[in-house]
């Protein structure tokens, strides 16, 4: 399940773009889930462990992806620490419900869109557990 905390969170890393660049590890881009989340989210196809290619940038670097799909890899790949997804668009919230099919929890600063289907969100500001879109603006809408 997916827990949420919104607010400033003492310990959470905020810039997970930055935290990404210096400590991913080569494995963690060659995942499927990885290769999927890069391919879906950037656009961009892995190479290998340390070249991809975009079709905005040619061949890249891992440290060039954006900001949304690092803090996926690093959510996914690092579970002892807590990441903001707010450098993560929309386009990433079926990535977070994915990786939260363990136990994940997330720092978010915006009302992200998690479609229209069914979904598992635990708020713990609050220890709500919200099922929908409608549940999940109005459970955090005081505190973005």
């Amino acid at each position: 399940m997916l827990n949420v905390f919104c607010e400033d969170m003492p310990g959470a890393i905020f810039d997970a773009s930055l935290y990404f660049n210096n400590t991913y590890k080569d494995r963690w881009i060659t995942k499927p889930l990885s290769r999927d989340m890069i391919r879906d989210v950037d656009k961009s196809e892995v190479i290998d462990e340390r070249a991809i290619w975009s079709p905005v940038f040619g061949y890249m670097s891992p440290t060039r992806l954006s900001g949304g799909v690092k803090t996926l890899i690093l959510i996914d790949n690092d579970p002892s620490h807590i990441f903001s997804a707010s450098y993560c668009g929309n386009n990433c919230a079926k990535w977070l419900l994915k990786i939260a099919e363990k136990k994940v929890v997330i720092n978010l600063w915006h009302l992200m869109d998690f479609g229209s289907d069914e979904f598992k969100i635990r708020v713990l500001n609050t220890g709500k557990i919200i099922r929908n879109m409608g549940d999940f603006v109005f459970g955090v809408g005081d505190f973005m």
